[in-house]
């Protein structure tokens, strides 16, 4: 049996990392025999940099004095490679999600302006491309936040300066160009992610509740991406909101489309090509895939780490198997989705805490049971 792990991290609970360990005991466990073969993955998300690090260990990591997705000051790192001019910055490392406890996640009050000082100091270090992984934002502000931190200027309809953050979205009527372009840069944004700008697949709609937005907030948000839309538009001559992928981290893959000219690129696909996938796979000559990421749900098909995973092993054929906290979907549409079989965490008659409190030893479990259902 040669397994190949590829989970993508437990949101609040283990990293990729932690996560793969615990299925490698599982399939030991199993077969004491079996070959594994390990993949350092992210969608983009927690976890970018780690894997990117893995399969570049010469690139420099860069500490940057900026802030948190409230504006508190922190030092966030990047991975630069001075040879070929190229920077790798992780959104989450400065906007996520994980920076903030359970009371402060807030997307109308968060903002992307840490990530934008990161930006800003690979391009004045010299990089003349970016890689920005996308995922795992606590934010809901198009990505403005780091045009702000890149010499945008954002007005309100007196004239006065818009403080950038997901509720005064709704406030800015002007967008001041900075003085000093951005030359020849080119950026790439990872994710995973399908989803459009505005509306009930947006970013607000789909993400929103999950950042720690109300319903009532949820419709604020939706409205104030739907109106700087509209701003962008009459000002830039951008249409860009129905793109797909404009609605991850919060809307901020429109933001880098629209005034960085971003080139979209899947994080799965991005991560798998790094790890040399389709070799991995005929020289080990995979039997299976153990994959996993927080929640399999209806998004999951939107494009998230493990539908990547997916489409790469139905390309060779191969069995995928999934291990996740929550599972939200039927038999009938995991089998839809491309999974062979999928287990989840959360037990119905534990509560919520003892799933996250026994992550890495449920993970282990639920390894041993999918291999028990796997027919070669």
């Amino acid at each position: 049996m040669n397994i190949l792990i590829a989970p993508d991290s437990f949101k609040d609970s283990l990293t990729a990392k932690e996560v793969a360990e615990a299925m490698k005991m599982g399939i030991m466990e199993f077969d004491s025999s079996a070959n594994c073969v390990e993949i350092s993955a992210s969608d983009g998300g927690e976890g970018f940099l780690s894997a990117v690090q893995k399969y570049h260990p010469s690139l420099s990591t860069i500490s940057v004095a900026t802030q948190d997705p409230l504006g508190r000051p922190i030092t966030a790192a990047y991975l630069y490679d001075e040879e070929a001019e190229t920077a790798y910055i992780e959104l989450a490392k400065a906007s996520g999600l994980e920076l903030l406890n359970a009371s402060e996640r807030n997307p109308m009050e968060t903002s992307t302006y840490g990530t934008g000082f990161q930006i800003k100091d690979a391009i004045d270090r010299g990089a003349q491309s970016v890689y920005l992984g996308i995922g795992g934002s606590a934010t809901n502000d198009a990505g403005l936040g780091i045009m702000k931190a890149l010499g945008y200027g954002f007005l309100d309809g007196g004239g006065k300066e818009v403080f950038v953050k997901g509720s005064n979205l709704i406030s800015i009527e002007k967008i001041i160009l900075p003085n000093e372009g951005l030359g020849e840069v080119k950026f790439y944004a990872i994710n995973d992610v399908l989803n459009p700008l505005f509306g009930v697949k947006g970013a607000a709609y789909t993400y929103g509740k999950q950042k720690g937005a109300s319903p009532m907030e949820i419709k604020e948000l939706d409205a104030g991406l739907r109106h700087i839309n509209q701003v962008i538009q009459t000002q830039l001559n951008k249409f860009e909101s129905e793109t797909p992928g404009s609605g991850a981290a919060g809307g901020t893959g429109y933001g880098l489309k629209c005034f960085l000219h971003a080139e979209y690129i899947s994080g799965a696909s991005f991560i798998l090509k790094m790890a040399k996938f389709q070799e991995l796979v005929k020289n080990n000559k995979i039997t299976a895939i153990l994959t996993g990421e927080g929640c399999i749900d209806e998004q999951t098909a939107y494009g998230k780490f493990v539908h990547g995973i997916i489409q790469e092993a139905n390309k060779f054929d191969i069995p995928v198997l999934a291990v996740c906290g929550k599972l939200n979907l039927s038999e009938d549409e995991v089998k839809k989705l491309g999974l062979y079989a999928a287990a989840q965490l959360y037990d119905p008659l534990q509560s919520r805490e003892y799933s996250f409190i026994n992550a890495a030893q449920l993970v282990t479990e639920r390894t041993i049971g999918l291999l028990g259902q796997l027919k070669l």
